[in-house]
């Protein structure tokens, strides 16, 4: 037998010998796996549950495989350690939210007071329906790992920055009173990220009802009204008014760079 005659029959062996290993599985073939989609969601949950319950220096993989029930070798199948599970906690919910807010702050069909209402709407909603998740954080925020904790704390800036960029718009449109845009977007967050600690989660129209309510609160706090918020009438209602425009307008020049000519001037 000649070398070309020999080479197609090594070729055959090797696909035959390749053969039953290339099969996918129907899963697989499918593009997904709905029994391992289900064990890691339990995972999830449990290690949520455990780090909210138990922080997440005092929480081991023993602990989740034994909450999941499955062996602790058979977890290493769907997770590495536990930074991998944090990081995907911290992940989900933070980072999610500053996307969504962003996303939101970028559609120029609504108005800043539309935006700020979706915005509030969609914290806390999200904080509504998974507030372990986010008190698992608060209490592991001085255990996160330092890559984690570096994501965690760029997230949070990320979702001040949209707060205080949507309240600063409606400022300048008139349609919101001249407060100061970085306290107010942190009294908002934190108002909305309490929701976490009493709210119990329930049906989708219950959770979106107070969600809507906590929105309507959101905006009372910042969007011009016919009523003043101190009650006053008359002059006194007028020289209130007339303060808070000067103390916006003071805070606009003390922000505002001094050109050279100033300073030659001065």
């Amino acid at each position: 037998m000649t070398r070309e005659q020999a080479t197609p029959s090594r070729r055959g062996r090797g696909k035959a010998s390749a053969g039953p290993a290339a099969q996918p599985s129907e899963d697989s073939a499918a593009g997904r796996n709905p029994r391992r989609e289900l064990v890691e969601k339990q995972i999830m949950e449990q290690a949520t549950r455990l780090f909210a319950e138990r922080g997440f220096a005092s929480t081991t993989l023993q602990d989740i495989a034994d909450a999941t029930g499955l062996t602790r070798p058979a977890l290493y199948h769907y997770v590495a350690n536990k930074d991998e599970l944090l990081s995907r906690l911290v992940s989900e919910s933070t980072e999610t939210p500053a996307a969504l807010l962003h996303e939101i702050n970028e559609r120029t069909e609504l108005g800043p007071t539309e935006k700020l209402r979706e915005m509030a709407v969609a914290i806390a909603m999200h904080q509504g329906e998974n507030p372990d998740r986010f008190r698992l954080i608060i209490r592991s925020e001085a255990e996160l790992p330092e890559d984690i904790a570096r994501r965690y704390q760029q997230s949070r800036r990320h979702v001040l920055k949209e707060f205080i960029t949507v309240i600063e718009d409606g400022i300048k449109a008139g349609e919101m009173r001249p407060v100061d845009p970085r306290t107010s977007a942190l009294g908002i967050i934190g108002m909305l990220n309490w929701i976490a600690w009493w709210h119990q989660p329930g049906k989708e129209d219950d959770d979106r009802a107070v969600a809507a309510q906590l929105a309507d609160m959101a905006l009372r706090a910042v969007v011009h009204e016919e009523s003043t918020p101190t009650g006053l009438e008359g002059p006194a209602r007028a020289i209130a008014l007339l303060r808070q425009d000067l103390n916006y307008l003071e805070r606009l020049l003390e922000s505002t760079p001094k050109s050279p000519s100033d300073d030659a001037d001065g």
